[in-house]
């Protein structure tokens, strides 16, 4: 989930996922918050994410093969550069490089 007004969202963290996901040839799914996508993503977060009433984005779920989704990443509070660094953790984890 995301939201186009939001510097954790965009650039940062919506662009280095849509590069992973077109490298790697997988999908990556948007749910932008502030457009009718936000029931989708009230679900995902509420079922699966840091769920509040005014949850914070962005969040990054990953979907394996057997269907499973998995939250992986909530923006950070502390600043832009405390999600960046989350952002750049997450790329490198052991779900992406599969070390």
């Amino acid at each position: 989930m995301y939201a186009k007004w939001c510097p954790h969202c965009v650039p940062a963290t919506v662009e280095p996922l849509q590069n992973l996901a077109k490298r790697l040839g997988i999908p990556c799914v948007l749910y932008d918050i502030d457009t009718t996508d936000v029931k989708k993503a009230d679900e995902l977060v509420e079922k699966y994410g840091d769920w509040t009433a005014d949850y914070l984005v962005p969040q990054v779920f990953v979907e394996a093969e057997d269907g499973e989704i998995r939250h992986v990443l909530t923006g950070r509070p502390e600043g832009l550069l405390y999600t960046r660094i989350a952002v750049e953790n997450l790329l490198k984890s052991e779900i992406f490089t599969g070390r």
